[in-house]
């Protein structure tokens, strides 16, 4: 059945834009059966229907929703049905509503499987791994009922202090626009066509640049060019629209100035008229509402945002005013017509038009086999960045310190749904050890709160170091939310929890690791013995005194519920195959930072040498060589604009005795007439299975997106420039990198002129 804005009267039709209610509260869990509420009866009698419903099975501290009140895991599709079954009773023409929900790293529900962070992912590097969960995730929610899944991905980190660190994949477009390309492959399936019953429709967030906010405040201003704009905070979403990715969601953040909800450049001409993209665009919640600063009333503030090609809110009260604002000529009904077919064409999209009964069939098999592949990715999240006394000896007896050793809620990140009271699939550092070492030989003791001390730990700590062959001291942060914490309207805590130090609102304005936390490594030197100190947390940290006090570091962006087994098999033995994938500051004043800044003629801070600071390390592993070869095709612009693809060869030999995952990155210098270089870039990833003993060859295939360049109106495009090519893991090209020459037609880069 195909439906547009034309059928349905004004009424209806700001109905199908409104995406106003907290599905926890339009629902409620009772006696054992779902019941909906007045507050969602009043909605759709508002307006004859309602676009969407954010958040049925939400649970985390802000809904309020948990074990003891929440929807059970097996009955999600009874309560969708009951929803569903009012809004089409109640609504012109008995159009369905969308049920979106955030799957920010899994699905944000009771039950669900919680993933490794994006920033992990991003530290594994591999693609095939990305889209693979992406897939197994899809299957999961889409089998509970869910139509749309909110996906965190869009964000470029440059900048530590953000709260929201933990949500990007990297500080570097290029990878991050790998992993987005594989996320929404995996989730919706390829192509524009429908998304079946095991796929589910992504809206990408955030568009855009909330990762250059000022001082890694979140949400606030981005003051950066068009340039900078469309370098490292558009290539995302571009390859989202590629992937035919059903939406973007709008950021609170403004670039220069103007709002992203109120931003007709960025929203309308860039990804509408310039991309070809022809998706819903999602307010973030009560985005439309903060436009009342630039605004006189709420009318204006709505007729800002859909003009400039917001589709569906989120929360908002903004869009309830659509109506004055057709009557005072704010907008035309043209404006608003746009925006609901979008929202209708989505519904048609995931099949909500022709059948639209809710079922779903949770199947705890197929949600254990995704358990086992986020187990994998948590395992090649380790970062290995020093590895002084590792692999630890199988007899050892460890002194096992810090705040992180034994907490769960520390693996998983911000947006997580509560676990069970008994979970078996969960483990920490210490319970990881003791299934490897028995009890008796590990002493735990926490020492010290994240960022405050323990009062009368002194005592613990020095019996636990008595007597231990090797200290491991697990550090880092957490963006462990209560339920007693104070939030915001949009869900950001109002202030973090005294150990809360990651997550939406919680920016930092020092990311050195806390000096309760060091105050515990220095004891554990003190007492003459090995120390290794595992960094837990969702952002880069400054890792210089650490590392002078430790023999070996390991880094882990918040894994996951099995983070504490994969960095236990890491500290016995197992490869550390992950890679920074964001530069670690060597000081708080070092900020921001990133492998990707641009040649500059300036010398440096002179209080901070520049090896304190951390980036990329420490390449594909022990046991490793990768060697590159030259490319002879000639790389004209009209090929590369008609979508051909050279082809960089690799070789990857494992010297090793046993198989290796290893995933190798293709830096990149760009050298553009007239453009001041970045040090380096990504320009491509491979992943390969290499056998014992063995060489792989394989080939980076660069296209448009990584030798091309931007146009002033935000498109991508491509110019005669030069690249230099190389693997190891330095910020220069090294003597052998392997350049390569895009050319006009008569083989020129042309310097002058």
């Amino acid at each position: 059945m195909t439906v547009t804005a034309g059928d349905l009267d004004v009424r209806a039709r700001i109905g199908q834009a409104n995406q106003r209610l907290k599905g926890w509260e339009a629902v409620r869990w009772v006696d054992g059966r779902p019941r909906i509420t007045d507050v969602l009866r009043a909605e759709v009698d508002r307006w004859g229907g309602i676009g969407a419903v954010y958040g049925v099975l939400r649970a985390d501290p802000w809904s309020g929703v948990h074990w003891g009140n929440g929807i059970p895991p097996e009955r999600s599709a009874e309560a969708y049905a009951a929803v569903q079954e009012h809004v089409v009773a109640h609504s012109d023409g008995g159009i369905p509503t969308l049920f979106v929900e955030e799957v920010p790293h899994g699905l944000q529900a009771l039950g669900a499987t919680t993933l490794p962070v994006n920033l992990a992912l991003g530290a594994a590097m591999d693609a095939d791994l990305v889209e693979e969960l992406a897939a197994a995730v899809a299957a999961e929610v889409r089998a509970r009922g869910t139509h749309v899944a909110l996906v965190s991905g869009l964000d470029v980190l440059r900048d530590a202090r953000w709260g929201r660190a933990e949500e990007c994949w990297s500080e570097d477009a290029a990878l991050a626009a790998i992993m987005v390309r594989a996320t929404v492959r995996g989730m919706q399936g390829s192509g524009g066509g429908p998304i079946d019953d095991r796929h589910v429709a992504v809206v990408a967030k955030h568009l855009a640049g909330q990762g250059a906010g000022i001082g890694g405040r979140n949400g606030s201003g981005a003051p950066i060019g068009r340039r900078e704009l469309a370098e490292v905070h558009l290539p995302p979403a571009f390859a989202a629209a590629e992937e035919h990715v059903a939406g973007f969601m709008a950021a609170y953040n403004d670039v220069d100035g103007v709002p992203c909800c109120g931003n007709r450049d960025l929203l309308t001409t860039a990804i509408r008229d310039g991309w070809g993209w022809d998706g819903v665009v999602m307010a973030d919640g009560t985005a439309i509402d903060r436009l009342r600063d630039t605004t006189p009333d709420p009318a204006t503030a709505a007729a800002v945002a859909l003009r400039a090609g917001v589709d569906l809110s989120l929360w908002d009260d903004a869009y309830t005013h659509l109506d004055e604002a057709l009557e005072r000529g704010l907008v035309a009904v043209a404006d608003l017509d746009r925006a609901v077919d979008r929202v209708l064409a989505l519904k048609e999209r995931v099949g909500l038009l022709d059948v639209h009964p809710v079922t779903a069939s949770p199947d705890p098999a197929r949600e254990r086999a995704t358990a086992t592949i986020a187990g994998r990715a948590a395992r090649r999240s380790v970062v290995a960045v020093d590895t002084g006394v590792l692999p630890l000896a199988s007899d050892v007896t460890v002194a096992l310190l810090g705040p992180n050793a034994d907490d769960v809620d520390a693996l998983l990140g911000d947006y997580s749904p509560p676990r069970p009271l008994v979970d078996p699939g969960t483990s920490t550092v210490r319970s990881a050890l003791e299934a490897r070492l028995g009890p008796d030989r590990v002493r735990h003791t926490a020492g010290s709160r994240l960022r405050h001390p323990l009062p009368d730990a002194a005592d613990a700590v020095a019996a636990a170091l008595a007597g231990a062959d090797v200290a491991v001291v697990v550090l880092g942060g957490s963006s462990r939310r209560t339920y007693d914490d104070g939030f915001e309207d949009n869900g950001a805590v109002s202030g973090p929890a005294p150990d809360t130090t990651n997550g939406e609102g919680v920016d930092l304005a020092s990311v050195a690791v806390p000096d309760p936390q060091l105050a515990l490594l220095r004891r554990a030197r003190d007492a003459g013995l090995p120390v290794v100190a595992v960094v837990v947390d969702g952002r880069p940290r400054v890792l210089t005194e650490v590392r002078a006090l430790a023999d070996a570091v390991l880094v882990v962006p918040f894994p996951g519920p099995t983070g504490g087994t994969a960095i236990v098999d890491v500290l016995f033995g197992a490869a550390a195959e992950g890679r920074l994938p964001a530069t670690w500051p060597g000081a708080d004043g070092v900020q921001p930072a990133a492998h990707d800044e641009r040649l500059e003629t300036a010398r440096g801070y002179v209080d901070v040498t520049a090896s304190n600071t951390v980036t990329g390390l420490p390449g594909p592993g022990r046991a490793v060589e990768v060697g590159l070869d030259a490319v002879t095709d000639a790389i004209t612009v009209s090929r590369l604009q008609a979508g051909d693809l050279v082809t960089v060869p690799v070789t990857v030999t494992n010297t090793s005795d046993v198989p290796r995952r290893v995933s190798v990155p293709l830096w990149g210098r760009r050298r553009e007439p007239g453009v001041r270089p970045r040090r380096r870039v990504v320009l491509a990833l491979v992943t390969l299975d290499v056998p014992a003993g063995r060489t792989v060859t394989a080939g980076f295939p660069l296209g448009r997106a990584a030798l091309g360049t931007w146009r002033d109106d935000l498109r991508p495009t491509v110019r005669p420039l030069e690249v230099d090519c190389w693997t190891d893991d330095v910020l220069d090209p090294p003597p052998d990198a392997v350049r390569l020459r895009v050319t006009d037609e008569d083989g020129a880069v042309a310097w002058v002129g």
